[in-house]
């Protein structure tokens, strides 16, 4: 049977669904949206035909009320405003539905990078057994993280999850209740979320999408590759971070880590139930009922109550599981077999813990907190810490940490409450392992390691503080900017040479976890530098780590759009060649990426097995992803010339007053979205240093500018092509997956760009220069973009990626007007000189603020 093109199917499963289900939408029998829908396609056209011929946001904005509504009052125009923009949003909800309804029809759930597609092509070229191999040692780790970039509140998520079943089924009475609902329900927190909040949200994908996910992976690998009836290695599981990561965001507390864990173990417990509840309608035979029934009581009981007397670890669960089974097979004709193996593997997947919880902190507070604790070790009479030690060479100083062997009984002799919390966590891990297995915490991650100092100060502080017998929590360095990734492998190797530490490691199975931040690399060396230098990096720490006999498991810390390592990053794990260390797959998923990527059963499946598939392209394709010493020449020159040339832009006079004064980065905080601060420093003046990557990106992309994904680019291929050596990039290309990743990736970048709407700062006296300087990179990186693909367009390769995002962009071509148009009267009004509480000012801010939510949830991955 022919299968229609993906860019049709598209069009026939979600642009003309899309069509369809919003003239409805408009018809809704509520006053302010019936009218605010009449209106909108009218401001819409507006919008388009202004941009078209070069008006600016406020002369469209003016041009629309004039032509169509000129008996409004100003405070008549501004609620009108407001309405379109709650309108919006409600309009891009709907998209997101009929897509995530769509996927499987739009993407082949059975194509290329699918597991089937891996299991039939290993059969059919006789290498079935060599799959089976892979899989017994290749992992993938997904690791939630509590980043703000989700927009939606829980409430309109739900809604969404009911729409997209509504829309598969067709159900109009259904779809039509659940417009009246999304009429009537606030896209917006009045107050930030907690930290705890913030988990029990991301705990909602865990039980409703990733368990049956996770689970239907796992029992395909067991049934259809393995088909053994032995158990395997768990390909899959999770990490999680809100509750454990202490990185900046105060409101963290170690009640807060032990809370989470608690709810991740209730949470898994209960689908446990939920499960044996379901087969003890099945298995209602001599010797199994009973057994089952008494499970299922424990179960509830211990998910309502993890202090029950009749709970039963993990491992008794599983071993009366199997028995079950074994009679079954044996007496009953193996009925409904599948469905225990399918709990059998949920409970070797997840255990008790539901997702491993990571424990991360800045090294700088480290250093505060472990030189308190020296202090008060020094005052005690140490035997492991001389009174001179603070005084000590960094060498002498990471032999003692390695020796110590002093312990802590009572936390609250310190009085400063960093000090007590960040030791008080380590103590919360061992509870934690404890309760939920050890895999329920054992990594610790440190933010911002710069030297094998800072990795020693945790070592010797996890074993003073709670784990004097035995180190059961793995120490991973975060190198993020471009300095410390270049030092990286000198760091790893100091730490290979002591005795210790090695020890350690080998305890731990001979394996170093180590972090790397594509999100601060962006921002620090630019889109080019980073994904090269993170290349380098992984290069060097993977020789490093071999030559001491260490696997090196890469977790990369990676946001949504390309300028934070996102992207196609299947594509990207699939390139890595021979020389970097592919035994694990490790990301972080966070926000949109979260709903985008992961949030139906069927875009997780499709997503997650296209990872496992990543890893295993790259291990067949290992030689032939092999960078020659040529292609290696032009890649390092490009990166550096791209480097040179973002730092030149970074260093600007206008660089920082841009951001401030131009652009949205100051509304971010006002959205109450996170937890965390939306800066690291406490000063009032804008630090580069202190922006959170997260605002920085999306700033640029709601700016419709998207710096941090492309700039330097352009520059660097240029410089080629002036020097008349454009064949050394034209062969890099061709030869390399990764150098043609990069460069796809940035292609969605400028897709998603959009000079017009802020082509009138061209002309503003102060910023217009600087400006022009944006916008030249902008044309120079997207005509040596398509020369170089030879393509006549953007995205020529994914026509129905680009449909999604010019359907995207167009329903929000109006928020961004209006964005840009509040901005610009708040620019006014603070050059008049009104004051910070002016009425009119206040308004004006809170449309601007009103309208980061549709553009960012449009987006699906601007940060």
């Amino acid at each position: 049977m022919s299968v229609e093109p993906k860019l049709t199917r598209f069009n026939q499963s979600v642009l003309s669904k899309y069509q369809i289900y919003n003239s409805i939408f408009m018809t809704l029998p509520f006053d302010a949206v019936t009218k605010t829908g009449v209106l909108l396609p009218l401001f819409h056209e507006t919008c388009k035909k202004g941009f078209e011929q070069g008006d600016d946001p406020t002369t469209i904005v003016d041009t629309f009320f004039t032509k169509y509504q000129a008996r409004r009052n100003k405070e008549s125009q501004i609620n009108l405003l407001f309405r379109f923009i709650q309108y919006i949003e409600r309009q891009v909800v709907l998209f997101d539905a009929i897509e995530d309804a769509s996927f499987s029809t739009v993407n082949n759930m059975e194509g290329v990078g699918t597991l089937r597609n891996l299991k039939g092509s290993a059969r059919s070229e006789g290498k079935l057994e060599e799959l089976k191999d892979f899989l017994e040692e290749f992992k993938v780790r997904i690791v939630l993280t509590a980043h703000p970039t989700q927009f939606y509140p829980g409430s309109v998520l739900g809604i969404i999850t009911n729409l997209t079943d509504a829309i598969k089924r067709n159900d109009l009475t259904d779809i039509n209740n659940l417009f009246g609902q999304l009429g009537k329900t606030p896209f917006f927190k009045h107050k930030k979320p907690t930290p705890y909040q913030e988990a029990k949200s991301l705990i909602w994908y865990l039980e409703n999408v990733f368990y049956e996910t996770f689970g239907e992976i796992y029992n395909y690998i067991q049934t259809n590759i393995y088909d053994d009836g032995k158990k395997h290695n768990d390909i899959i599981n999770i990490g999680f971070w809100p509750g454990g990561d202490r990185d900046g965001n105060p409101f963290v507390k170690p009640e807060t880590t032990l809370k989470v864990a608690k709810k991740l173990k209730k949470a898994i417990l209960k689908k446990y139930y939920q499960d044996l509840k379901v087969l003890r309608k099945k298995l209602t035979f001599r010797g199994v009922e009973e057994r089952i029934i008494r499970l299922e009581t424990i179960m509830y009981e211990y998910s309502i109550n993890l202090k029950t007397k009749k709970a039963i670890s993990a491992k008794e669960l599983r071993t009366e599981l199997l028995s079950i089974r074994d009679i079954i097979v044996e007496q009953h004709q193996s009925l409904y077999v599948n469905e225990i193996n399918e709990l059998i593997n949920r409970v070797h997947l997840f255990d008790y813990r539901f997702a491993t919880l990571d424990i991360r902190q800045d090294s700088r507070i480290h250093h505060n907190v472990f030189t308190t604790v020296i202090d008060h070790l020094i005052e005690k009479g140490s035997s492991s810490f001389p009174k001179n030690y603070h005084d000590l060479s960094e060498s002498e100083q990471i032999e003692i940490l390695s020796k110590a062997d002093d312990s802590i009984e009572d936390l609250e002799v310190f009085e400063d409450e960093m000090v007590r919390n960040t030791l008080k966590t380590i103590s919360v891990i061992k509870d934690i392992q404890k309760s939920n297995g050890e895999r329920g915490a054992n990594r610790y991650i440190i933010s911002n390691n710069q030297t094998a100092l800072n990795v020693m100060q945790l070592f010797s502080m996890l074993k003073i503080v709670a784990f004097k017998d035995a180190l059961t929590v793995d120490v991973a360095p975060l190198f993020e900017t471009i300095p410390d990734l270049e030092n990286a492998p000198g760091v790893m190797e100091q730490l290979y040479q002591n005795p210790e530490y090695m020890a350690h490691l080998r305890a731990r199975g001979s394996r170093q976890h180590i972090m790397l931040g594509f999100s601060d690399g962006t921002k620090d060396g630019g889109y080019l530098m980073a994904n090269w230098g993170i290349y380098k990096a992984k290069e060097l720490l993977t020789e490093m780590s071999r030559k001491y006999d260490i696997t090196a498991i890469f977790f990369d810390g990676r946001g949504g759009p390309p300028a934070r390592g996102g992207g196609k990053t299947h594509n990207f794990y699939s390139s890595l060649g021979p020389t970097i260390e592919d035994k694990e797959v490790q990301i972080t998923i966070q926000g949109q990426t979260v709903s985008s990527n992961f949030g139906t059963n069927d875009s997780s499946q499709y997503n997650l097995e296209q990872l496992i598939s990543s890893g295993i392209k790259n291990r067949i394709d290992g030689e032939k992803n092999r960078l020659s010493n040529e292609d290696r020449s032009v890649m390092n020159e490009l990166a550096e010339t791209s480097y040179q040339t973002y730092k030149d832009f970074k260093s600007h006079a206008m660089f920082i007053p841009y951001l401030e004064r131009m652009s949205t980065l100051k509304y971010y905080a006002k959205t109450n979205i996170g937890s965390r601060p939306s800066k690291r420093g406490k000063s009032d003046k804008l630090v580069f240093s202190d922006l959170r990557a997260i605002p920085f990106v999306g700033s640029w992309s709601q700016l419709k500018q998207n710096v941090p994904g492309f700039y330097g680019v352009g520059t660097a291929l240029k410089m080629y092509e002036d020097r008349g050596e454009w064949d050394k990039v034209i062969n890099l290309y061709n030869n390399s997956k990764f150098f043609k990743t990069l460069l796809e990736n940035s292609m969605m970048s400028l897709t998603k760009s959009f000079f017009d709407l802020t082509k009138y700062m061209a002309k503003d006296e102060e910023f217009g220069e600087f400006w022009k300087i944006i916008f030249e990179e902008y044309q120079i990186t997207k005509r040596l973009l398509l020369k170089l693909t030879g393509y006549d367009e953007l995205m020529e390769n994914e026509p129905a990626g680009k449909a999604s995002i010019q359907v995207r962009e167009s329903i929000v071509l109006p928020l961004l007007t209006i964005q840009q148009y509040a901005l610009k009267k708040v620019q006014e009004l603070e050059k008049a000189g009104v004051a910070a509480d002016n009425p009119e000012k206040l308004i004006f801010e809170k449309i601007v603020t009103r309208s980061l939510f549709g553009n960012i949830n449009a987006s699906r991955n601007s940060a």
